[in-house]
């Protein structure tokens, strides 16, 4: 049961981690070519659903890619 407490853990620091480097990252991209008005609370709302969606696919990735290279140990089992 330890074990499911410390993945959940991982899981949801690796998700925070994401989200604030992907929240950094896009403040570099130039919105305001793609959006009538990029100060509007439209625009602001759809930069934190872009920045979600790109977090969780990058940590999903990244999750997914440690779980696999941690069952690789069971091959020559």
């Amino acid at each position: 049961m330890q074990d499911f407490g410390q993945q959940a853990l991982i899981h949801i620091v690796v998700h925070v981690m994401f989200l604030a480097a992907v929240w950094w990252a896009l403040q570099s991209f130039k919105f305001d070519l793609f959006v009538k008005n990029p100060k509007s609370p439209q625009a602001m709302l759809l930069m934190i659903f872009v920045t979600i969606a790109l977090a969780y696919l990058v940590s999903s990735f990244f999750l997914q890619y440690l779980e696999s290279s941690l069952m690789l140990r069971y091959i020559w089992q």
